[in-house]
């Protein structure tokens, strides 16, 4: 039985002792009652899950830290592994935690995995992890279609046709999905803003008001991923839409499954989409200031895609990998009963004027900024506001009290659906394309 619902029995024991107490042996059972309670309240506060690391640079560190703002449940990192010895006993040694040579020698000293990987091992760690009887976190994007089998450097993704790599990236979520349901664990999908902050006060709205979503447009793009690896299809398994378009959509079908379930009790999904991309960087007339990122292998940096809903609503949303001035992450909804702007970033908590940008050479004010010199928007916890902490907070509960988080597989499967859908339909020229999902 979940430790939560123990607590729950024995508090209704207690109460009905006290309620009916009425001489010794009463009063002794509610003793024994009493005991019990405490007992259990101090099984959740000692309650310890260990966690693993898979890989060991930048959405690593991200969980990391997050995982260390856990609180009520005992988080213990044991350690980490990755491709690279190197990075592996770097990112252990400063931490403190042990560098594990492979995957396999760190599942029996674990009970979750949590996936920092490149898209393209995401299934396979997931499924082994699963098959393991380990519970799973996975970092976006959830998986995807990442090209032959045998493809080497010299592949591209240029002119490949995209209908069987939605048949693939489908098939590769299902059969995550199907893992974790197998083995009767939990498969957590990390897409951080369905934890932040201000997409969590949309939903306390959205479910205290039993608004209708009419339509919603998000968006984020910034100047290029530092990722090594970024920019090459069969690592990545897209471009602006899977590295950064993934956030606002996953976003915008979870507020829609809330949606659903508060006013009717059955989830609101995507059933079409619409979609264009492009190459800008690679346009023969893009003069290149020096300013983005360039030099991309065969993905797109930018995308927009329209999303049509079962219920005949929809969302735009878009991504690219050309806004200067730091990372743009927003999200706004018109509902028929209300209209909600949630901004990530920037945000205005704290508005800075520097006139000199070596004064603060050594500190930290947002993510992708590109210079430090005059106004810019100082972030006070950017972890926070974009949920990373939540997320790793909801995670560790749901496995500790054996509960469903609010990302999970299934939302995970959905987003890749409706990812690679859009793809299909910007093969087409923009034709709307239906979202192929089990219903």
């Amino acid at each position: 039985m979940p430790v939560w619902r123990k607590l729950s029995a024995c508090v209704t024991i207690r109460r009905l002792v006290k309620r009916t107490a009425v001489g010794r042996e009463d009063r002794h059972a509610d003793k024994i009652v009493r005991a019990r309670f405490n007992d259990i309240v101090r099984d959740i506060s000692m309650k310890t899950v260990r966690v693993g690391l898979i890989g060991a640079r930048f959405a690593a560190n991200f969980h990391y830290n997050s995982l260390l703002r856990v609180t009520g449940v005992n988080v213990q990192v044991i350690g980490v592994t990755s491709a690279t010895a190197a990075s592996r006993n770097a990112f252990a040694e400063e931490r403190g935690i042990k560098a594990f040579d492979t995957f396999e020698d760190m599942l029996d000293d674990v009970d979750v995995v949590d996936i920092c990987t490149p898209g393209n091992l995401h299934e396979p760690f997931a499924v082994k992890a699963a098959d393991a009887g380990k519970h799973v976190i996975v970092e976006k994007p959830f998986t995807g279609a990442y090209g032959p089998k045998d493809a080497d450097e010299n592949w591209s993704a240029s002119g490949a046709p995209r209908a069987p790599m939605l048949e693939e990236a489908l098939a590769s979520a299902h059969r995550m999905v199907e893992a974790a349901r197998k083995n009767h664990v939990k498969l957590m999908y990390a897409e951080n803003w369905v934890y932040a902050p201000t997409v969590q006060k949309e939903v306390e709205v959205l479910t205290a008001t039993k608004g209708q979503i009419l339509w919603a447009i998000g968006n984020e793009s910034h100047s290029g991923s530092t990722s090594p690896v970024y920019g090459i299809w069969r690592k990545s398994g897209g471009g602006s839409l899977v590295g950064k378009g993934c956030h606002p959509l996953s976003a915008v079908l979870y507020l829609k499954r809330v949606e659903g379930m508060a006013r009717t009790g059955t989830p609101i999904r995507p059933r079409s989409v619409s979609a264009r991309m492009h190459e800008m960087t690679k346009n023969l007339k893009f003069i290149d200031a020096g300013f983005l990122r360039t030099g991309y292998h065969d993905i797109e940096d930018f995308c927009q895609v329209h999303v049509v809903f079962d219920d005949g609503f929809c969302a735009d949303i878009f991504a690219s990998e050309i806004a200067l001035g730091g990372v743009q992450n927003w999200l706004e909804i018109f509902a028929n009963n209300h209209r909600m702007r949630c901004n990530m970033n920037p945000a205005e908590n704290c508005i800075l004027y520097n006139p000199k940008e070596d004064q603060l050479a050594d500190v930290y004010i947002t993510e992708k900024l590109g210079t430090k010199q005059g106004y810019s928007f100082p972030h006070p916890d950017e972890e926070h506001a974009h949920g990373y902490p939540q997320e790793m907070q909801d995670f560790l509960e749901c496995v500790a009290f054996d509960r469903e988080p609010k990302a999970y597989g299934e939302l995970g499967l959905d987003t890749v659906a409706a990812m690679y859908a859009a793809y299909v339909s910007a093969e087409q020229g923009g034709k709307e394309v239906d979202i192929p999902l089990p219903k």
